[in-house]
Parts: structure tokens; sequence; C-alpha cells
């Protein structure tokens, strides 16, 4: 019922730049919480930044000063300008968002998550 798409991963070099992006669609009344979540290899998936429908945010410790998350609310699409990039950055980034359905019999709320983006910073 929700697909979120993810796109804007790739290779770049430590000290370079990326923008990922992620777009919602579906039976979509509206989205509260949109992220960006993130897993290297060997190590559990750890959020790195989160934005609420008013634009609050909240940031790792690891990324903080480095990289800015930011949506389009009437696109229902998130963003993670990352900056500075590091070698430690390198994982597959996956899109994640509470979001409130239209059901035939009312509203539901569920949580949905993206296929995942590459995202490798060499040295």
């Amino acid at each position: 019922q929700v697909q979120l798409v993810e796109s804007g991963g790739g290779l770049v070099q430590a000290g370079g730049s990326l923008r990922l992006s992620c777009a919602a669609s579906g039976s979509i009344f509206n989205i509260n919480v949109m992220g960006w979540y993130r897993q290297a290899p060997g190590k559990q998936r750890e959020s790195v930044a989160g934005i609420t429908s008013s634009g609050s945010t909240n940031y790792a410790d690891s990324v903080k000063g480095r990289f800015t998350i930011s949506r389009d609310n009437a696109k229902n699409t998130v963003y993670l300008q990352m900056n500075s990039l590091k070698p430690e950055d390198t994982a597959v980034y996956y899109c994640n968002a509470d979001v409130v359905i239209n059901m035939s019999w009312g509203r539901k709320s569920s949580s949905y998550w993206g296929q995942g983006t590459q995202v490798t910073v060499s040295s």
C-alpha cells in the first residue's frame, strides 16, 4: 500500500558529499516521522537522522555537523545531505517512514522501509 523509493547512493572519496532522497507513494493520509538508518557489514542497523512533520530533527552523534536531514511534505519526500564523508560512513542506507494510510474502514498507522541504497566512501 505504501512504497518508499530511495536514490542517490554511490561511491565517493573521503571528504566528498552525497545527497540521498526517499519518496513515499501510495494511499497516504499523512506521514509523521521520516528517518534514515544505516547498516554496515557485520553491524546492526543504526539510526542516522530523523525529522518530524513539523521539521524537528535529531541526529546520531557520529554524523552531527556533517549530515542534514530535510523533507518536502508536499512531495512526501525526505532527503539526507551528507558532507565530509568518512570511510566509516560506508553502509547501506535505509529510509523509514511512519505513515498513516487510508483504508476502506478508516485510517491505519504503520512503519515502512525502503529497499536500501549503498553508500561507499573510499579513503
